[in-house]
Order: C-alpha cells, then structure tokens, then sequence
C-alpha cells in the first residue's frame, strides 16, 4: 500500500497528482503556510476580520444550485440543494455539513459551492450551518450549535438514520463531535460521518513525531501548537477548560461508519491514521483514503483540480452505500417540490 500506514487500519491510496493540484500545492506553500507561521509567532493572539467569508459572497455557486436561509437559535445556516437533487423538505435522506476554518474562519458563504457539489454527489441536500467561532465563543458553542442544526433537521421530520454528518478540517472536528453528542444525548446514531482533512487532536504530540510534521503544504507545526494554545485559552477564559473532548479521545465503539479523507502530505494525516485505527479497534466501519500529494482540503478546488471531483464523487458513492448498510432509507420521491422560504437558484457556471 502507498499510504506508509502505520496503523491497523489500512488505508486506500490514490496515486497522482495532476499538475493543477501541484499547481495548488506550490502556491499554498508559498503564501498561505508562511502568513500562517507569522501569525503563530506574534508575541500576542490577534483575530483577524473573516473577510474570506464576505468575500465569498461574490462567487457564484454551482449551476442549478437552490439554496435558502435557514435561522438557527444562535446562527445563521443554510440549506443547499444541489443540481439535479430533488427535495421534498423533512422527506429522505439529508446530509448535515460543518464548514472548515479552524474555527476562526470561512463559513456557509466559502463553503457553498463544495457543499452544493456534494450535495448533487450524494443526491440529497445539505443543510450548511454557519456556526458561532472564536474569539466570540469556544469551540463547545460550536458543537452546540452543528447539535442545533441536527436538532433542526429532526424537527422537520427527518429521522436520525436518514443524516449523515459531514464537514472538512474544523469541521471535520464538528462531524464527529456532533455525532457523539447526538448519541450521548439519546437521540440515535446518525447515518455516517464523513470528515475531510480533519482537526481531530489538538494535542500535537503526535504530529510533532509523524512523518509529515514538516511536510505539510499548509500548516506548519508551530502553527498548530500556537492554535491548540489559543483554543485552550479561549475555554479558560470562558470557563469551559476541561469540559471539551478532542474527537480521538471520544468513546467510538458505538459511533457510526465513517469515511475519512487526506492529503498524503498533510501534517493532519497524523490525526486521520489515529482516528481510523480507534475506530476499526472499537469495530466502526472506516474507510481512510489518502490522496497522493493533494493539499489542505482540495475537494474544494472541484472547478479546477481533478483529483477534487474524483474525491467529492467518492464522497457521493460513500453517503449512498450507507442507505445500504443502513438496511435501505426512506426512497427519495420522484417529484421535486421547492422548500418552504426564500429560495435562491444560481444559473451561473461552475
């Protein structure tokens, strides 16, 4: 296997990389990964504006993508169906998506064009929840509030294995962590988790020894030290220290299966090998795919990189075969009927 797993679960590699996705990788190295190891070195925390998130909002989604607001208690969210995806609301299967952005940044605008694509993968729609950040509110909030939307999704009418819960890097976090409250608060399994370059240790020790603790096109070690330091600070300061339990240390034995996805360079293929070797040793179904040489969550780079669309169609293959395992879902109805609310349709080009 090309994977260098040294892990019991073994992973399945995807070997190349087109020359977009190094195209990618060498301009992160080069802008993104030096800003980030400035940042980590200021003698104090600073926060910057999310202007990623504002900025986002001049992309245009996917064609045929429909998407409408939905208000949370805490936040706003979204519900995104994707081309081609017939909806019904509270009928069939629905995915849960928690946005990346290390908790500090990105959100439902940044995120959804790769949600929409997902969403048209999978054949179902995406409820995006803009979730509360730091320095506003720990990451306990954060769960709270992907808990919320999950909780949203079972009022309209959706069953619990009938929603699978997705989400990239921090949300990747979010996916799992979201999945353990549901079930510690009595509500069922959830369908799946699917977790895309996840955060899932802010403890770094791990990654400090691994292979790629300076490979990585996008974070650097001290980068990851400096921000596990401020998560810690900010549940201090909130007086939540203590009450926050990473992802790997979580009880799993009776989580539900999971697909994993990550570069073969990323300095957080450390947390994915230890997530998916619990997991198999707690008996969870997990399929860890690693890509060869792609960056930091690259599904989001769908529109030009290759590798992101082969990804996000196994992402697709994954989400359906759970209806499968699941002993078949509710079936999909035939006809579609726009959700209640303002919608929003974008005829623009991918």
């Amino acid at each position: 296997m090309g994977s260098h797993l040294t892990v019991a679960a073994d992973a399945e590699f995807r070997a190349g990389a087109s020359v977009r996705s190094q195209a990618l990788a060498f301009g992160l190295k080069h802008t993104v990964r030096p800003l980030l190891d400035v940042w980590a070195r200021l003698p104090f925390d600073l926060f910057p504006p999310n202007v990623l998130e504002h900025a986002a909002r001049l992309l245009p989604a996917p064609t045929g993508t429909r998407w409408r607001s939905v208000r949370l208690e805490h936040c706003r969210s979204e519900y995104v169906i994707g081309a081609g995806v017939d909806d019904v609301p509270g009928s069939g299967n629905v995915i849960l998506y928690l946005h990346g952005g290390a908790f500090l940044t990105c959100g439902i605008n940044t995120h959804r064009r790769m949600v929409s694509r997902i969403s048209t993968a999978a054949d179902r729609p995406v409820l995006n929840v803009g979730y509360r950040q730091m320095p506003y509110a720990p990451v306990t909030e954060s769960i709270a509030d992907g808990l919320e939307g999950l909780n949203w999704l079972l009022a309209q009418g959706h069953r619990i294995e009938e929603i699978t819960i997705a989400g990239d890097s921090a949300g990747g976090y979010l996916a799992f962590a979201i999945a353990r409250a549901a079930l510690d608060a009595g509500l069922g399994r959830p369908a799946g988790v699917v977790a895309l370059s996840p955060l899932l240790d802010f403890d770094t020790s791990s990654k400090a020894v691994h292979r790629n603790a300076d490979r990585c096109q996008t974070f650097s070690l001290r980068t990851l030290v400096r921000f596990g330091e401020l998560t810690h600070r900010l549940d201090s300061r909130r007086g939540v220290a203590g009450r926050r339990t990473c992802p790997v240390d979580m009880p799993l034995i009776d989580m539900p299966p999971a697909l994993i996805h990550v570069g073969s360079r990323e300095i957080l293929l450390a947390d994915a090998e230890l997530m998916a070797n619990r997991l198999v040793a707690a008996g969870v179904p997990c399929d860890l795919t690693v890509w060869d040489r792609q960056v930091h969550v690259f599904q989001a780079a769908a529109s030009w990189v290759p590798e992101a669309r082969s990804a996000i169609a196994e992402i697709g293959d994954f989400i359906t075969a759970l209806d499968e395992q699941q002993g078949g879902a509710t079936a999909r109805p035939a006809a579609p009927q726009a959700p209640t609310g303002t919608a929003r349709r974008s005829a623009a080009p991918a």
